[in-house]
């Protein structure tokens, strides 16, 4: 079941369903972990048959930002991230980002996401530090 973000207007370009020119991603939680999977065509490619790899950054940044703010109720945004590329994430064929909240401070999140191709094949991995915007009370 796909959840709900909590906010109804925005233009994110990878969540929103309503920005035409986004990726308009879904997520599924299964236990601790927030996943979506994507399945990109030719306009986000780098070399031919390849999807760009600032893309597959964003997907991954989207998934583990939201897992952050499906947990507060409120934006987190991201401090760092770093990529890992182990294989190819091609144009055209399904895969999933997987992500889990790895360690927490009083002012920081970090979080760990996986790549994987529709053979359970890891493809690329990232780790994020993010600052949770919580709201004051």
């Amino acid at each position: 079941m796909t959840i709900a973000l909590p906010w109804r207007d925005h233009a994110c370009f990878g969540c929103a369903p309503g920005n035409p020119h986004g990726l308009g991603l879904t997520f599924e939680r299964t236990g601790d972990a927030l996943w979506t999977d994507f399945d990109l065509g030719h306009h986000y490619e780098s070399y031919p048959g390849v999807v760009h790899g600032g893309i597959v950054a964003l997907i991954c940044d989207e998934t583990m930002g939201n897992l952050i703010v499906l947990r507060d109720g409120s934006p987190a945004v991201t401090t760092s991230l770093r990529m890992r590329y182990v294989g190819t994430v091609h144009v055209g064929l399904p895969h999933r980002v997987t992500a889990r909240l790895v360690t927490e401070s009083a002012e920081l999140v970090k979080a760990a996401a996986e790549v994987t191709d529709a053979h359970g094949d890891l493809v690329a991995g990232a780790t994020a530090t993010y600052h949770p915007l919580r709201s004051e009370s």
